[in-house]
């Protein structure tokens, strides 16, 4: 995630957040709560979230918090909302949910207040749940301050309770020979923290699941499944996309031009997770950050002049909350496929992403994310 701020908080605000974490720790539930949960092809899900936070590079203050929901089997967007906040809390390692949940909790109170017909039945976090140093990563924050089943998917291991990345790590990853293959991530205390799930086909690496509240760890591995078509689960995947798209049209002297959203749509016949300009008349194809293209690493579109024109606006667009509408369903609700990721699969993570999430390959180039022992 973002640079962590020179300076850490005084001591007194360290052992407060550590005793608010412990006393929302109590509140989590480790368990099955709904009736989908329990059946095999979760009938009864009909809409799944993905929530993150994404920070301006070299820019400690800046950040894009950002909500998706997507309709379930069918994996289609049906809502989205991205917006710029300013962090008040420092970066500290393992205490990350106090600088970002807040504008997550308010993305999905504005979500249940206005439109309550799209409210996800569970959220997948780009991160970890039980499975950190005090047990209790931003998975569990969220979901207990929201009272949403919560789901922790990062893409790195925490080291905690005598997990380690070693070569017996290693080889335990290299016998997962199949989508849906796992292991449990054993902890020195006879705890399973979570599992090391490989979720697709064509990538040896694998997801580590953790409970973040009310849902079972064989339910959330379960479910990852289903939602990824590619590598990352969907939810997570379209709102990294989400951000993307809203970083790159943040103009260089501060003046947003608005989401690319409306414009830039992935679809299934655009390979490796590749955009393409839906203004009216315009073919031309988007790069998303990390892939080969003319402008290393940035948005390759059109120029924001075009689409204005295209569109016959009078000047930038606001920001504003996108709706869709659900597409035709789908049957298959895992799909196969490349990962989309490929691209960007020698980029070295930041030592810091050892906790609640790391940076996905490729899709977050354009920013570096401030990601620690959450």
């Amino acid at each position: 995630m973002a640079l962590e701020a020179a300076g850490g908080p005084p001591e007194e605000t360290l052992s407060l957040w550590k005793r608010e974490q412990a006393r929302l720790k109590a509140h989590v539930v480790d368990r099955d709560t709904e009736t989908w949960q329990r059946d095999p092809a979760f009938s009864g899900l009909q809409r799944v979230g993905g929530v993150d936070v994404s920070f301006v590079k070299g820019d400690s203050v800046r950040a894009c918090a950002s909500l998706v929901v997507l309709s379930f089997p069918e994996l289609e967007v049906v809502y989205e909302e991205s917006r710029m906040v300013s962090l008040t809390a420092p970066y500290v390692s393992g205490f990350l949910a106090f600088r970002e949940v807040p504008f997550l909790l308010e993305l999905v109170q504005q979500l249940r207040e206005k439109e309550p017909g799209l409210m996800p039945q569970v959220l997948l976090v780009d991160g970890n749940g039980v499975l950190h140093h005090r047990g209790f990563g931003v998975a569990c924050h969220l979901g207990v301050l929201t009272d949403l089943p919560c789901v922790g998917v990062a893409k790195k291991l925490l080291q905690v309770d005598g997990l380690e990345n070693n070569a017996l790590h290693k080889e335990k990853i290299r016998l997962l020979q199949t989508q849906g293959d796992s292991f449990p991530l054993l902890g020195d205390s006879g705890t399973v923290l979570g599992m090391a799930l490989r979720s697709h086909d064509r990538s040896t690496r694998p997801l580590y699941i953790s409970v973040g509240h009310r849902m079972s760890l064989e339910a959330a591995v379960r479910l990852t499944r289903c939602c990824c078509r590619f590598r990352i689960p969907e939810p997570v995947r379209q709102v990294h996309l989400l951000l993307c798209s809203r970083r790159s049209w943040e103009s260089t002297d501060g003046v947003s031009v608005g989401l690319l959203s409306p414009w830039l749509r992935a679809g299934p016949s655009w390979p490796h997770g590749h955009r393409r300009c839906c203004a009216p008349g315009c073919q031309v194809q988007a790069l998303l950050p990390g892939q080969a293209g003319p402008l290393q690493g940035k948005a390759d579109i059109c120029s924001r002049e075009h689409i204005r024109k295209s569109l016959g606006l009078p000047g930038p667009p606001t920001p504003s909350v996108i709706t869709r509408s659900p597409k035709a369903q789908r049957p298959v609700a895992c799909p196969k496929g490349d990962s989309g990721e490929s691209s960007a699969a020698g980029g070295a993570p930041s030592p810091q992403r050892q906790a609640d999430r790391t940076t996905p390959g490729g899709r977050r180039s354009t920013a570096q994310h401030q990601v620690g022992q959450r």
